[in-house]
Parts: C-alpha cells; structure tokens; sequence
C-alpha cells in the first residue's frame, strides 16, 4: 500500500516566515517600497520640473506640484542651444576619463607593489594609502592651487586632470590592494619558476583575472571625477572651461533668480553617463566588490 508523501514542513528558523502574506508585506515589500520611492524621487522630482512650464512651477493653487498639466522641452531647449552646456558635459567627460586612466594606471602599480611584492612595511604602506584617502579635499585644494598656479595650469582641463588623482589614486589603490589579494600567489609562482618576468606576471596573470576589480575602481574613480566641485570651482574661471557641476550652478543661478527648470534639465542629462555607466559594468562592480571584501 502506498504511503501518501508528507508535505515538507516549513523551516521556522530559516525564510519560513515569510510565507505568511502579511509578514512579507510588513518585512520585504514595505521596506522595499520605501528604499524605491527614496531613491528615485530625487530623479522623478528631476524629470517633471525638466519639463514643467514655469507657471506650474509657481501656481500651487491651480496645479499639482507632482505631475505636469502642459509639458514643455523649452527648459532642455534653453539649456543646449543658448548656454555652455554642451562644452561643459563635453570638458566633464575628458576631464573624468583622463583622470581615471591616470589614476588606475598608478593604482595598479602601487597595489601591486603592496600586496604581491610581499616587502617590509607593506601593511602600514598599504593603511597610509588609504589614510591619504581621507583627508578632505577641502585642505587640499589650498597647496594644490599654489601648485597650479605656480605651473602655469589654472583656468585650463590639465588643472583637473593632474589634481583629481591626489584622491581617486588612495582610494583605487586601497579597493585593487583587497581584489588582488584574492588572487592565488601559486599562479605567480608558477609563473616565476617558468621563466615569467614581473612586469609579464603583472600584465598576462594579474590584470586579465583582476578585470572586475579594475571596473569597479574605474566607475568610481569616474563617478568621483564626474560629481567633483571643490577643485572645479577653484581652479577653473572661465565658462568655456567649467564641467557640469560648476557651470550649472553659476551660470544658471543669477542673484537670487533660480532658473528651476534649466537647473533640473541639467541635473537629470548630466547624471545619465553615471546611469549608463553603472547598467553596463553593475554585473563586474559586484564581482569585485565580493573578490575585495575576502582575505
């Protein structure tokens, strides 16, 4: 006679209590809900005061201040046809991307020398890089505009793309230093008892199996570069010059008139490289994040 299968009890002490509706509503739908609406309300509020005739942006009375009656492209119109804009996202991109390749070129030697050269003093080099990496950039931007302008930099994208590296290199060193310490050291052993050099070890074994971690510490480096306002503001004037992050703010905030539609408009296109930026490596940037964090 055949014996009727038991039902597979319910683990109380794993996920089990989550089968019950109202349990998941209150511990993973609310929650989730609440992160959403806190992260993409900044962008939603963003998008339709972008489009937003200034009229709905003043009226309360007769229109709802979260959603657009009478849409309108004159706030991106203004803003890409009669103002710098352009040639600011145009200097932000050169601006971040030359600084992330300097930056992840001297990042990749300095983690390397610390965590496979195996010297002496390696982990207190290793913990004053990452020191370096929090010193606020508001007591740097003071020597370093003497620098530059004692060299001869200011007022151009070099002034940027030299300063920048001071703190995206501390902090791509430290992020590379945990990601190349999850590779196994018998892969350059056995490299070195072939016959490898360093510089072929560091290049055909390291570099290939450190992909995700030189992405995740290129998009932040990037993503620092690009969001950066102190050393923007202070070593660069002219308007032709400026990156987003300046040029939005001085040049389309005159006296005490905001102009809230411009602002938005520009806000919203100069965050969707980032955006993009993110979509495409998010599969790498997690990878190296779990390859840093393991010893």
């Amino acid at each position: 006679m055949a014996t009727k299968a038991k039902r597979p009890e319910i683990d109380e002490g794993g996920m089990g209590y989550l089968q019950s509706l109202p349990r998941r509503v209150v511990t993973v739908y609310l929650p989730l809900l609440v992160f959403v609406i806190v992260l993409l309300f900044p962008f939603y509020w963003m998008t339709i005061t972008a489009v937003k005739p200034n009229l709905e942006m003043t009226d309360y009375q007769n229109f709802n201040p979260f959603w657009v009656v009478h849409p309108t492209l004159e706030h991106i119109r203004y803003l890409l046809f009669e103002t710098s804009y352009p040639g600011w996202l145009l200097n932000t991109i050169i601006i971040s991307t030359a600084a992330t390749f300097l930056s992840l070129l001297a990042s990749v030697f300095a983690a390397y020398a610390i965590e496979r050269l195996r010297f002496s003093g390696a982990r207190q080099v290793g913990l004053a890089v990452f020191l370096a990496y929090l010193v606020p950039p508001s007591i740097l931007f003071i020597p370093l505009s003497v620098m530059v302008f004692n060299l001869g930099l200011y007022d151009t994208p070099f002034a940027l793309i030299l300063t920048y590296p001071t703190f995206l290199v501390p902090f791509c060193t430290w992020l590379l230093m945990g990601y190349f310490r999850s590779i196994p050291f018998e892969l350059e052993e056995c490299a070195l008892i072939d016959g490898a050099s360093r510089w072929q070890i560091l290049t055909k074994i390291v570099l290939p199996l450190s992909v995700p971690g030189l992405i995740s510490a290129g998009i932040f480096a990037f993503t620092l570069s690009w969001n950066e306002f102190i050393y923007a503001l202070t070593f660069i004037q002219s308007s032709e010059n400026k990156t987003v992050p300046v040029g939005v703010l001085t040049e389309l905030v005159r006296s005490d008139v905001y102009e809230w539609g411009a602002l938005m408009a520009g806000a919203l296109i100069g965050s969707l490289p980032v955006v993009v930026l993110y979509s495409f490596f998010v599969e790498h940037y997690v990878s190296s994040m779990t390859g840093a964090v393991k010893e």
